[in-house]
């Protein structure tokens, strides 16, 4: 279905944890709870019900989605739903060589990697974990198991990583991986992490041999990225501008927490609560259709940041 500005809602980000192994220094959170976890079947519902209301494409996220031990069973579950085309998944990669072929066997498609740095100790520093080999370890798992699609998200801060820009894009060179750069989100009450932002445009200054891929007019999906590559590379480099190139007026998504809220923006403390209507379907896809509706126009990073919830329990 269309919002209320005509945007067509397809794509749902769906949060199943709060939790998470890691400690990442823009995301961080010290809690850790079960208690208020969507169970694999109210998750199957809430599916059901956006399908009805026109989404065909669910990510899952945390948190780490990864920490649910029964997340190959909810993937089952979506993959199987009637008007579901697409399921991707998005993880810090630490647990992923442990799961990826039962993601795999259960309908995920496409798996999106987290990794801000290949230095161990740099890797140590910016998430509290020495595991940075776990997560290539991981990444091969995937390739191996015929996960085809596979995307690296990278965080690039100013005065922490940014000069390993080049190393995470030779990724994709021998390797069909894309590897993406997202602007550092502004979750702070002061605003201060701005200071801390690295482009897409400084990268591409900076690494001149990086052409534009030309756009697939065939291909009806959407892409928040705009994509790259260099003579002799596999894969693709991609940039994701939420701040200083603001999207909002194409986004399709919508988002559930892993406690059962629904926050139609990322970048608005608006949340509707439905945990207490997931048995009654009609209530449900009633709920659905409003909060698809009161999406607003765009995001508030620009009016201030008192009050977001941290990535750590939105997803991203």
């Amino acid at each position: 279905m269309t919002d209320s500005y005509g945007r067509k809602i397809e794509y749902l980000r769906l949060s199943v944890t709060k939790r998470c192994p890691l400690r990442c220094i823009y995301c961080k959170d010290e809690t850790e709870t079960i208690e208020n976890e969507l169970s694999a079947s109210e998750i199957e519902k809430i599916v059901r019900a956006f399908a009805a209301c026109g989404i065909t494409k669910v990510r899952l996220t945390g948190g780490e989605p990864l920490m649910r031990s029964d997340i190959a069973e909810i993937a089952g579950r979506i993959s199987r739903t009637d008007g579901i085309k697409k399921l991707v998944l998005t993880t810090n990669g630490v647990m992923l060589k442990k799961y990826a072929k039962g993601l795999k066997e259960s309908g995920v498609s496409a798996v999106n990697i987290s990794l801000d740095t290949l230095d161990k100790e740099k890797y140590k520093k910016l998430t509290g974990c020495d595991c940075l080999d776990s997560v290539l370890d991981g990444i091969e798992e995937a390739e191996q198991c015929g996960i085809s699609n596979l995307r690296i998200n990278s965080v690039l801060i100013r005065g922490q990583n940014d000069n390993e820009a080049e190393r995470l894009i030779l990724l994709a060179k021998d390797r069909r991986i894309d590897v993406r750069f997202i602007e550092l989100m502004p979750f702070s009450d002061t605003g201060e992490n701005e200071k801390l932002i690295i482009k897409g445009e400084e990268i591409l200054e900076r690494f001149p041999y990086l052409k534009p891929v030309e756009e697939n007019k065939s291909n009806a999906e959407k892409s928040v990225a705009k994509y790259y590559t260099a003579d002799g590379f596999q894969g693709r480099i991609g940039f994701i501008n939420p701040i200083s190139e603001k999207f909002c007026s194409d986004c399709n998504r919508i988002r559930v927490l892993s406690d059962g809220k629904i926050r139609p923006c990322l970048g608005s403390n608006t949340e509707i609560d439905i945990r207490n209507i997931i048995d009654d379907g009609e209530k449900l896809v009633g709920a659905l259709k409003k909060a698809i509706l009161s999406k607003p126009k765009g995001h508030s990073f620009s009016c201030g940041y008192a009050g977001f919830h941290g990535l750590d329990k939105i997803g991203g």
